[in-house]
């Protein structure tokens, strides 16, 4: 089985803070996330361990590229990415399939 990796977004509230990550081990980043194993961290401070979006690719390099791309979008288009995909910002967590 090839690896994979995934460009998400958490956040704390709908409309909220946004924080754009990128991992190769979306359920083990999340837990991070919910129990603050960084605690100095963006995600921390602002208590973003909500996931409402994210993505899977096959390659590190296609991954760093949207997660480079993402965090140039403007909040605009960030907020209507997360609608069309999880319009009632639902915590995606317990739906990630590993």
């Amino acid at each position: 089985m090839s690896e994979k990796f995934y460009v998400y977004i958490i956040t704390n509230k709908k409309d909220g803070v946004l924080y754009i990550g990128f991992t190769n081990n979306l359920k083990r980043r999340i837990y991070q996330h919910k129990n603050k194993v960084h605690p100095t961290t963006f995600s921390a401070r602002y208590n973003l361990d909500t996931l409402v979006y994210y993505e899977v690719f096959s390659t590190k390099e296609e991954a760093l590229l949207r997660e480079a791309r993402f965090k140039k979008w403007n909040r605009e288009w960030k907020i209507n990415l997360i609608n069309e995909f999880n319009a009632d910002w639902k915590d995606l967590y317990n739906e990630i399939k590993v």
